[in-house]
């Protein structure tokens, strides 16, 4: 059994091989073209999951003339990054703000708006906590058999 296995798996792969050979760049130009998604999907599985870096020898490893080259590549990167910081815009900020609902001053439209009059004293707590229920679990009434789930 294994060696026919073996086989029909030489088989085809050889056969895949030719027509890859035959058609593959033009039945990728295709699915590039036709299905955009899958062509990259086969891209992202061709590329390796886990990429190891290694760390060498850094700045141990390194002359006294890389180690200068590369401070000085530093300091020229470093500059052109406070050139291009110093294009800034000068200008000044100016508040706006929206006008008050019902033509009320700023002062009184921030201020708390009054409770509502009814007979009861207003729960505080309530007012502050979000009452927003969710849907609840329906439980089996005294007495009943709850059906099995599934049923």
């Amino acid at each position: 059994m294994e060696a026919t296995r073996r086989s029909f798996k030489k088989d085809f792969l050889l056969a895949l091989a030719a027509d890859f050979k035959k058609h593959g760049a033009a039945a990728i130009e295709k699915v590039r073209k036709t299905q955009p998604a899958a062509y990259m999907k086969i891209c992202a599985l061709l590329v390796p999951r886990e990429l190891q870096v290694e760390h060498s020898g850094g700045v141990k490893a390194m002359s006294d003339e890389q180690i200068e080259t590369a401070i000085e590549a530093i300091k020229a990167m470093l500059e052109a990054r406070a050139d291009e910081a110093a294009k800034v815009i000068e200008g000044t900020a100016e508040p706006a703000a929206l006008p008050a609902p019902n033509g009320q001053s700023s002062e009184t439209a921030l201020e708390p708006s009054p409770l509502p009059k009814s007979k009861h004293k207003p729960n505080r707590l309530m007012l502050e906590a979000d009452t927003e229920v969710g849907p609840s679990e329906r439980k089996p009434g005294k007495g009943r058999v709850p059906s099995p789930p599934g049923a």
